[in-house]
C-alpha cells in the first residue's frame, strides 16, 4: 500500500518540477546499470535552487522530532546489554515504487548505488544507505547516518524524467516510477539488547526468532495495536517505524514492555 507524506515539505514522483532543496548525496558505488540503454549510468542529481536550505541552516534547528519529548523517559527505561529503547530522529526516508527490472527501477539502483532488495529483506548499509521491501513494487530508503536535507527527493525523481540526448548521456523516455518524501511520515524507534527480541514478541504476532526472521529481514506488522514496520539491523537490534502520530504510544508501549526485564 502506497504511503503519502505527512510532512509539509514537498513530495516529488516523476514529472515533478524541478528541484529546489539541499544537495543530495552521491552514490555509493553505483553496482546496477540505469538510464535509456547503452551510455553511462545516471547518477542522483543535486538538488539546488534559490529556496534551499543548507545543512546549517537555523531553520533545521527548529524541527522536533514526534519522540523527542520522551528522551528522558527512554534513556531511563533501558538497562545496557539487556534492552535500550532511542529514537533516530529526522533521517531521511523516501517511499519509491518501480517494479524490480523495469527502466524505473535500474534508473533508481544507478542512481542510489544499491539494488532494490528482494521480499522481506533489505540491501546496503543498515548504518548509512539502505533499502527496505515493503511490497512488490514499493520500498523505503532510509539513511539513518544523517538528517534529511530539503529536495533529496525530488533530486533522485529526476532520473525517472525524459531527456534529450546530450553529453550526459543518450536520450531517454520517463520512466513508470515514483519518489516520495516520507521523511516526517514515520520515526524510527531503535530497540537494542539481549532481550529485545524478547519484548517485541510482546505484541507483534511474527516469528521473530532467528531462523524465522533473520539481520536485514524487514516486515509490516503489528506492535500492539500499531501497524509499523519491522527492521533487524542487527543481531540484537531492531528498528521500528511508527507513523509520527503513534510515536508517543508505541514508545510508552515498548517502555511498558520494557520494564519487568530493565528493572534492578
Amino acid at each position: 500500500m502506497a504511503e503519502q507524506s505527512t510532512t509539509e515539505h514537498p513530495t516529488a514522483a516523476a514529472g515533478a518540477a524541478p528541484p529546489t532543496g539541499a544537495h543530495a548525496p552521491a552514490p555509493a558505488g553505483a553496482s546496477a546499470q540505469g538510464g535509456g540503454g547503452a551510455g553511462q549510468p545516471d547518477q542522483m542529481p543535486h538538488a539546488t535552487g534559490p529556496t534551499a536550505l543548507p545543512p546549517e541552516h537555523p531553520l533545521h534547528g527548529l524541527r522536533r522530532s514526534p519522540a523527542a519529548h520522551l528522551a528522558g523517559e527512554m534513556a531511563a527505561g533501558g538497562r545496557a546489554g539487556v534492552a535500550e529503547l532511542r529514537e533516530i530522529p529526522g533521517a531521511p526516508q523516501w517511499g519509491l515504487r518501480a517494479v524490480p527490472g523495469s527502466e524505473a527501477a535500474a534508473r533508481l539502483e544507478a542512481a542510489l548505488g544499491l539494488a532494490l532488495p528482494a521480499a522481506r529483506a533489505s540491501t546496503g548499509d543498515a548504518e548509512a544507505l539502505h533499502l527496505l521491501w515493503l511490497s512488490p513494487d514499493e520500498f523505503l530508503a532510509v539513511d539513518v547516518s544523517r538528517p534529511q536535507s530539503f529536495g533529496e527527493a525530488e533530486a533522485l525523481a529526476e532520473v525517472l524524467e525524459p531527456r534529450e540526448a546530450s553529453e550526459d548521456g543518450p536520450a531517454r523516455e520517463r520512466a513508470a516510477g515514483q519518489v516520495v518524501d516520507l521523511s516526517g511520515n514515520r520515526t524510527i524507534l531503535e530497540l537494542t539488547g539481549a532481550e529485545a527480541r524478547t519484548v517485541l514478541e510482546k505484541g507483534c504476532h511474527l516469528d521473530l526468532h532467528p531462523r524465522a526472521f533473520g539481520v536485514g529481514d524487514v516486515a509490516s506488522t503489528l506492535l500492539g495495536p500499531v501497524p509499523v514496520i519491522l527492521h533487524r539491523s542487527a543481531g540484537d537490534t531492531w528498528r521500528i517505524y511508527p507513523r509520527a502520530s503513534f510515536a508517543e504510544f508505541t514508545v510508552r508501549w515498548l517502555l511498558d514492555a520494557m520494564r519487568e526485564l530493565t528493572v534492578a
